[in-house]
């Protein structure tokens, strides 16, 4: 049976890998739980549309991790967002949110699960994010948090 993995699986391959396995290890294990689909030509041209996507947003190695928390820790970013009259705000900052604020300033498009924060952004003012950009690299830029027009 022939299929195209959608999550890493433990001696077999990682996702997007076409596999070759028994029928009833497919039928039984893989599909059922999520971990594969069905090889087909269409489906095949949608993993490597999505593997080129992934290839495009990794960082290739060490030096152009470092060129890119250079890049990201020149930028001023802000996110406006809903607040009361006292500062405090109707939610909370997302990781989401600030990968998408990075990209808007004029930075490159970081992963939103490589953004951490300390704990979590609940009031207007300025904190310090960090972006993961490689193993050994992690960037720390000030984010400005301010009140969305009314």
């Amino acid at each position: 049976m022939k299929l195209i993995l959608t999550a890493a699986v433990d001696n077999l391959g990682i996702a997007g890998d076409i596999v070759e396995v028994k029928d009833g290890y497919g039928r039984n294990y893989l599909l059922p739980r999520g971990f594969a689909i069905r090889w087909t030509r269409g489906a095949e041209k949608q993993i490597d549309g999505i593997k080129r996507a992934r290839d495009a947003r990794e960082v290739r190695n060490l030096d152009h991790a470092q060129e890119l928390r250079t890049q990201i820790e020149g930028l001023e970013i802000s996110v406006a967002v809903n607040a009361s009259d006292k500062g405090k705000l109707f939610g909370a900052v997302t990781s989401a949110d600030i990968a998408q604020a990075i990209k808007k300033a004029g930075g490159p498009s970081v992963d939103r699960r490589s953004v951490s924060v300390a704990k979590p952004i609940k009031a207007l003012g300025t904190h310090t994010v960090g972006v993961k950009l490689h193993e050994a690299v992690t960037a720390h830029l000030p984010l400005n948090v301010v009140a969305a027009a009314k």
